[in-house]
């Protein structure tokens, strides 16, 4: 039975999302402070967990996104031979301002946590910036096969299903829920790293939905209209103005 995937593809994207979920151990040990209990057979363990988990989501991921009219034009475009320079050009810029942007916002309300906020961000100063550094190629990688290709894609489905445009195409309203569901989902999946950091409160929780949530909607805006490569560079800015750029200057004031 032919699902109508592109192999090729599929497998580009299974190698760099191993590769960057490799890339944030260190950081993600650094910060949950498991380091010292994380033994060869739990990375085989979590390498066997990460396998699948991305072989599944990129398939149903690449999937149903020919079904909605998402893609990775990029990527797609070069695996046929095409001329993509161009197109990559044109979003570069647009990618990159936006997710510094994301990552600003993200900041800036943050300190409207504050004093919750002084916690992580002291546990991010914590951190050695080049695992900081590191980190943000799972993010733009990794997070956003998971939660841009595979799960937003999906509820862009499910209301495709339900109601289209006269054209089939998914409606503006559909996609734009499944944008803000995303969002949602995304902040509440940082809640177990956050564990690690602080007691899990409404405050905490609420904190986690906000601060993330603004970054999910600019890439998910990105993966809708640019394509997701857009929203992997916008991602990646992101996380260096939040992982790399801010701690930084965050050791400048204590």
């Amino acid at each position: 039975m032919r699902i109508g995937i592109n192999w090729k593809l599929f497998l580009i994207l299974l190698i760099v999302s191993v590769i960057a979920s490799l890339l944030a151990l260190p950081y993600a040990l650094a910060l949950s402070g498991l380091a010292a209990v994380f033994t060869p057979f739990v990375l085989i363990a979590q390498l066997i967990q990460t396998f699948i988990l991305f072989t599944i989501a990129i398939i149903i991921g690449l999937y149903l996104a020919k079904r909605v009219g998402f893609g990775l034009p990029v990527l797609e475009g070069w695996l046929e031979g095409k001329e993509v320079g161009s197109y990559l050009k044109s979003i570069l810029g647009i990618s990159i301002s936006m997710g510094v942007l994301a990552g600003l916002l993200i900041v800036l309300v943050s300190f409207l946590f504050t004093p919750l906020s002084s916690v992580f961000q002291n546990a991010e100063v914590s951190v050695p910036i080049w695992k900081g550094f590191l980190a943000s190629f799972y993010g733009g990688i990794g997070e956003e096969i998971l939660f841009r290709l595979f799960l937003m894609t999906l509820i862009v489905w499910i209301f495709f299903k339900i109601k289209k445009t006269a054209e089939g195409k998914p409606t503006n309203i559909g996609v734009w829920l499944a944008i803000i569901i995303t969002a949602v989902l995304f902040g509440i999946g940082h809640l177990p790293i956050t564990s690690a950091i602080t007691a899990i409160t409404p405050l905490v929780v609420a904190r986690a939905v906000i601060l993330n949530g603004i970054g999910a909607i600019i890439f998910g805006w990105l993966y809708w209209r640019k394509g997701l490569e857009s929203a992997m560079i916008a991602h990646f800015s992101a996380d260096i103005v939040l992982h790399v750029i801010f701690p930084l200057t965050l050791t400048l004031f204590i």
